[in-house]
């Protein structure tokens, strides 16, 4: 037991001691903040993939719009409420 006393008592042994508890809980850069970052950057690397195959499909999409008019037509009527002259317009809501 005396020989571990002996230890504490060194200078390079508190100052390790101090450093390591000043590194792991109070510095800022604290292994909890650490985890918290690592959890945030894995969250946010499945949005952006999400966000990327969303992109992908919505570039697909458009392709698909400019390459075939009647489908144009076809999105303008439904989406934009979009007409001919000629014709009326009527829009059922459903409850």
């Amino acid at each position: 037991m005396k020989k571990y006393l002996k230890y504490t008592k060194n200078f390079y042994f508190l100052f390790t001691l101090f450093f390591i508890v000043w590194m792991v809980f109070i510095d800022s850069n604290d292994i909890l903040t650490q985890f918290k970052l690592r959890s945030k950057i894995k969250e946010l690397e499945k949005q952006k993939e999400f966000y990327q195959d969303r992109k992908e499909k919505i570039l697909a999409d458009r392709e698909e719009l400019m390459s075939n008019y009647e489908l144009l037509e076809k999105f303008a009527r439904e989406r934009y409420l979009m007409k001919k002259e000629s014709e009326d317009l009527y829009v059922v809501v459903e409850e």
